[in-house]
């Protein structure tokens, strides 16, 4: 076998780098797919560098009955925070480093802000303190449970926006203006995107309560009351790439975190075009499409041919559209959030420095430095006392 393996890879050498890359059990990713790969990310930067700079909200929400922030003891340190970029490439960052060093002057603050998949990782593997989030994975939630035998602790710190990209938009289904329909249920949302199912996950639980047998799959539009010339027209959905943290979160609150999408399924990624913008072609499908039904990020640069649909959460209950008031207060069913992560461990508790500083995001003071940023958006007073609790 020692002889036959290197022959093996010479071989599949003289069929292409790609070739001797399967043949060795690796991804076949070539110079050309990372060059690519890069000048997305490049791309992105430059879109989220000029993005994090401006005031996508001006209204002042009411925050007045949070608590203002009363330092429970000095501290004195760093704060290693790793995660997201999002933080840094608004003001979001400085103005609570500031804002907390007005109370706490023997703090500082050490900053890997590149992605939200260190913040996590950078927890159980003992290099950061803090992580900001979106919501965590179950990889990185199964390799924090496999280390420490416990969850990390979760603190929502913000709503995410109604429409500014990147800084976690509400998610928004959309189809062309020609189709007659008015609304929509999660009911029938799960019907037209998903598929049958033996449960689903929360974290990482499964739980076979959440399975659904084939007769819930809602496939044309007569099934959720077109009549006419609609009835018998299948239903296409279109969608964003399932290796894209956005396809798990739409799954999580959609299809009971099961993953089953409709088998008809249309999904799409970002690319750079020949302009060295971003692209994605979802819309351009679409356009051509009368009986499509998308799900999209955010209603920022929606096309002018198509609609939002309004979503009733409950059968029966007020269809719910997706407004600035509707997400701050997240009576949308769709609303995202986002959340810092911590180590608080069994017999242990939680590092002093990174308690306090939680406690001034959560403080009034925190969330009014989120309302002078501009994209995120406050906590309700509710939310806010809930993830206090937490910090005890």
């Amino acid at each position: 076998m020692k002889i036959i393996a290197p022959f093996l890879a010479l071989l599949c050498l003289s069929a292409g780098p790609a070739a001797a890359l399967r043949a060795a059990g690796a991804s076949a990713t070539t110079p050309q797919d990372t060059a690519a790969s890069l000048a997305l990310q490049a791309a992105r930067a430059k879109t989220l560098a000029a993005r994090g700079n401006e005031v996508a909200y001006h209204k002042h929400w009411d925050v007045g009955t949070f608590p203002h922030y009363v330092p429970g003891e000095p501290i004195h340190g760093v704060i290693r925070m790793w995660g997201s970029n999002y933080v840094g490439d608004g003001n979001l960052k400085r103005y609570w480093e500031e804002g907390f060093r007005r109370f706490q002057p023997g703090a500082s603050f050490e900053y890997n802000l590149s992605t939200t998949i260190l913040a996590v990782p950078a927890l159980f593997t003992g290099a950061g303190d803090l992580g900001p989030s979106r919501r965590i994975t179950f990889a990185e939630l199964l390799g924090y449970q496999r280390t420490f035998n416990c969850d990390p602790l979760e603190v929502s710190f913000a709503t995410g926006s109604l429409n500014v990209p990147g800084w976690n938009p509400c998610f928004v289904i959309i189809v062309p203006k020609t189709n007659p329909l008015t609304q929509i249920t999660m009911r029938q949302l799960d019907g037209i995107f998903g598929a049958e199912r033996l449960g689903g996950w929360i974290g990482t639980a499964w739980h076979g309560e959440f399975a659904r047998g084939p007769e819930g799959n809602i496939r044309t539009w007569g099934q959720v009351g077109l009549t006419g010339a609609w009835a018998d027209q299948p239903i296409i959905p279109y969608g964003l790439n399932l290796r894209y943290h956005q396809a798990t979160e739409v799954s999580d609150m959609i299809l009971k975190g099961s993953d089953k999408w409709n088998e008809k399924l249309r999904i799409y990624a970002n690319f750079v075009g020949a302009d060295g913008k971003l692209g994605r072609g979802l819309y351009d499908d679409l356009r051509k499409d009368p009986y499509g039904i998308a799900y999209v990020a955010g209603t920022k640069g929606l096309p002018d041919f198509v609609k939002i649909l309004p979503i009733v959460v409950e059968d029966g209950g007020p269809a719910v559209k997706p407004t600035l008031e509707t997400v701050h207060d997240r009576s949308y069913p769709l609303h995202d959030e986002v959340f810092f992560y911590a180590n608080k461990l069994p017999g242990h508790g939680m590092d002093p420095k990174v308690r306090e500083f939680l406690r001034y995001v959560l403080s009034q003071e925190g969330q009014l430095d989120i309302i002078r940023d501009g994209k995120y958006l406050p906590l309700t007073a509710e939310v806010e006392q809930a993830m206090l609790q937490r910090l005890n």
